[in-house]
């Protein structure tokens, strides 16, 4: 039976450990703090439900649809609610639908007629070269416009990555849109002709992907996890040093103030990017400090409860985005009650809201009273507002999002260096192959099969 260690209990580690368990192999996976799962954890308080990080999953891979039924959590599962289809962006300090079809297209307010005119250009617009990095805010106002990039991609960037537009690169932190320009010359002819090829795959693009959570919140697939591992993880177990040798790889890691070493044929890295960059190895010539370089902005996610009547909004759909030319501090707000039932109780409502970023990283890291007044002011002027908050649950993350930033692509040849230094070691996690967590849990599924099919 092959033994492989495990470094970092988040939802790519877990789904890693699971999927290796399943197909037969020894798994250890430690894990730093006293709890798995990461940003993934949910809490039930005064009959609200919030979430400290993510809040929905969607359903991007046969490989997701599997992997919950695996779990036996078929029954608690959730699909957003009909109204999770409109999306708000904010223009003119008014929450507009975003449209969804070519005929609300053409009559949304969101986009000038100028802006839908150039639209029309899109599919003669010839590619970039292939050996110039973009950011997202170049590749898509040469392709679409600048109105394009303020009041639909600006927004997204926002509530994907809490990023900036400006210094994302479109090549690492949207490789998929990257691909449609250079395989099909245009994003349009590329939607149109992609949707074929996936469908083939069993794969669904994520703007069409069901989106859903669990009856108890996203900490449901983490805490069942954790149930089907128990016996394989070590909790509170910081490790301090990896080492090849003729055996395969020493793990080093503490419990409890002593230090105990365990040796496995493989190991799996999935701690964050800038943890890794401190773990001590014996690699000669290999070095993982740069990924200490990877830029994680502070974000605040405040989830805050309301009376219905003290909301003017009808609050129908999935929440508002804030474009950055709008002038507003919060990033964007979840309409988590409108999203999925048991989010609130009966005749009130619960809004998630995220400032920070790299937007404005100084508010992701304020205080906690000073962000309540912040996007209370905001949630007034926006959503109609008024009262004071009946529920409030504040989570803040001080390194939240890793930036696929311009320049990624070093961080990424460090990474392969690495492995290709050190047989036996992978490193997975949201810093390498996408950072929603649909991606980890793929990412950390196919790890599994890979691992098992090249060690059989």
């Amino acid at each position: 039976m092959k033994s492989i260690g495990i470094i970092g209990g988040g939802i790519t580690g877990l789904t890693a450990a699971y999927r290796l368990k399943q197909l037969g192999a020894n798994v250890t996976l430690y894990e730093a703090s006293p709890k798995v799962g990461g940003p993934v954890q949910s809490i039930r308080r005064d009959d609200y439900l919030a979430e400290f990080g993510p809040n929905t999953l969607l359903e991007t891979s046969p490989q997701i649809t599997s992997l919950i039924s695996d779990l036996g959590l078929d029954s608690h599962k959730l699909y957003a609610s009909g109204l999770a289809k409109n999306r708000f962006i904010v223009r003119g300090k008014t929450p507009v639908a975003l449209p969804t079809s070519p005929p609300a297209f053409l009559s949304s307010s969101l986009f000038s007629f100028g802006a839908k005119l150039r639209l029309l250009r899109e599919p003669f617009i010839g590619k970039a070269s292939s050996d110039k990095e973009e950011s997202v805010a170049e590749f898509v106002k040469r392709r679409l416009g600048r109105e394009f990039l303020d009041y639909a991609i600006d927004p997204f960037v926002s509530g994907v990555y809490a990023g900036d537009a400006e210094k994302l690169s479109v090549i690492h932190a949207f490789p998929k849109l990257y691909a449609l320009e250079q395989k099909y010359g245009s994003l349009i002819k590329g939607q149109i002709k992609g949707k074929r090829e996936r469908s083939k795959r069993g794969e669904v693009a994520k703007d069409r992907a069901k989106m859903f959570s669990f009856d108890e919140g996203l900490q449901t697939i983490t805490s069942k996890l954790f149930h089907k591992l128990e016996a394989e993880i070590k909790l509170n177990s910081p490790v301090n040093r990896i080492e090849l040798t003729s055996g395969g790889w020493n793990i080093y890691y503490n419990d409890n103030g002593t230090e105990y070493i365990k040796t496995h044929q493989q190991i799996i890295l999935t701690a964050p990017a800038y943890k890794l960059a401190d773990l001590q190895h014996n690699i000669e010539g290999a070095d993982l400090s740069q990924l200490k370089e990877i830029s994680y902005p502070p974000v605040t996610s405040l989830a805050l409860g309301f009376k219905r009547s003290d909301v003017a909004h009808p609050l129908d759909g999935f929440g508002m985005l804030i474009p950055k030319k709008e002038n507003y501090h919060i990033l964007g707000t979840l309409f988590s009650s409108t999203l999925f039932p048991g989010r609130a109780p009966k005749d009130h409502v619960l809004l998630s809201t995220y400032i920070g970023g790299a937007r404005q990283p100084e508010l992701g890291a304020a205080t906690e009273n000073e962000q309540i007044e912040i996007v209370l002011k905001d949630l007034r002027e926006l959503l109609g507002v008024k009262g004071e908050p009946t529920f409030i649950h504040r989570t803040y993350f001080a390194k939240a999002i890793p930036q696929y930033n311009l320049g990624y692509g070093k961080y990424k040849n460090v990474m392969d260096s690495f492995e290709a230094k050190a047989p036996g070691l992978h490193i997975a996690g949201n810093f390498r192959n996408g950072i929603s967590l649909s991606d980890c849990i793929t990412n950390g599924v196919k790890l599994g099969d890979q691992l098992m099919q090249s060690t059989s």
